[in-house]
């Protein structure tokens, strides 16, 4: 399997996305943040990164079912958290309805919207794409 840059590859992210009933509508123009991975020639995963000042929102991750508990999810947050990393970003956040536990075992915790950083809030994701109820996580990059 491969990690690589997803810009290469947007209709299969959003594809991908679509089929995970995950918002795909505001992707932004350039996937240069967003990372998939590849088997047989096919996209089997995706994560984002939107990167707001100092601080990233990560966003649109999905593995296809077949590939599911085999580590995959797990590399492209690596991929991601690294790459913000390298990027010089203070923290990482994300909003989740389904998958808290995931990222709380991944050091994400749980946080108010209003620890949000301004810019991130602006998002899209957290102005108009997910409802209120999601769970606001963060994680502090050293």
């Amino acid at each position: 399997m491969l990690i690589t840059g997803a810009n290469e590859h947007r209709e299969s992210v959003i594809k991908l996305l679509d089929s995970a009933k995950l918002p795909a509508q505001d992707l932004p123009v350039s996937l240069d943040s967003f990372f998939v991975a590849i088997e047989h020639d096919e996209v089997i995963g995706v994560a984002g990164l939107e990167i707001y000042g100092n601080y990233g929102l990560l966003r649109s991750l999905v593995v296809l079912p077949g590939y599911q508990n085999q580590g995959i999810a797990g590399r492209l947050v690596a991929k991601v958290e690294d790459f913000a990393g390298q990027n010089n970003l203070k923290a990482v956040y994300l909003l989740t309805e389904t998958a808290f536990g995931y990222f709380n075992r991944k050091g994400y915790e749980k946080i108010i919207r209003e620890d949000v950083p301004v810019p991130v809030q602006a998002s899209t994701e957290f102005s108009h794409v997910c409802p209120v109820s999601a769970i606001v996580m963060k994680k502090e990059l050293i």
